[in-house]
């Protein structure tokens, strides 16, 4: 199995999880009032609703992936939602704000916190849906059905790396943790959602001329 392209979707799982949106907001707030494990249990709680959508679209659309018709939409429709978010990161970098005061919570409101905001969320499951299973219809086309949980797992350490990271960050490198650091994060991770997004809106466009 080619290393490249694992690498490839552990960096894809990360920078879905990159953008300075409400869970990472909340992973910082958490992080700088409470400590590591506070800020680590927002993102769990996040990654564990993120697993869930990842196995209704897996279970779900796993049999269906090999129809041209439903790559070319996935692809599409997956290109557009990662445009978007790339856009709405790099626009809503500029009002990043960081909250400094300091108390404590329980582990377990953390861990909640981080869930129930993303399992609540409507844009959670047409995120999922579009760029998880434009992930899936790629792999099924050029790696067919079998490798697709391990690219699956793949993206979700990206997931987990970002949560390691922010918790660190707002711990042992909180002196780089400022306005200015984050609004770079949120723009570099706003042009990385828009290459990909181009990408699989070309992969999309490729197969409906060629189909």
């Amino acid at each position: 199995m080619n290393s490249s392209i694992l690498l490839s979707y552990i960096l894809l799982g990360f920078t879905l999880a990159a953008p300075i949106g409400p869970v990472n907001s909340a992973r910082l707030d958490k992080g700088i009032k409470n400590g590591f494990w506070h800020a680590w249990m927002v993102g769990a709680g996040s990654m564990i609703a993120d697993g869930i959508f990842m196995m209704i679209v897996y279970l779900g659309m796993v049999h269906f992936l090999e129809i041209p018709i439903v790559q070319i939409f996935l692809w599409l429709f997956g290109g557009f939602i990662l445009f978007y978010s790339g856009i709405e990161s790099i626009i809503g970098a500029g009002s990043i704000t960081l909250a400094d005061s300091r108390g404590k919570e329980s582990i377990m409101k953390c861990f909640f916190t981080g869930f129930i905001m993303s399992i609540t969320s409507p844009m959670s499951i047409l995120f999922w849906l579009g760029i998880y299973g434009s992930v899936l219809a790629k792999t099924a086309q050029t790696n067919g059905t079998a490798s697709l949980l391990i690219y699956s797992s793949m993206i979700f350490l990206g997931l987990t790396l970002w949560d390691i990271l922010v918790a660190g960050l707002t711990t042992g490198f909180r002196r780089f943790l400022n306005s200015r650091s984050l609004k770079m994060i949120s723009i570099i991770s706003g042009f990385s959602l828009i290459g990909f997004g181009l990408y699989f809106g070309y992969q999309g466009i490729v197969s409906l001329l060629t189909g």
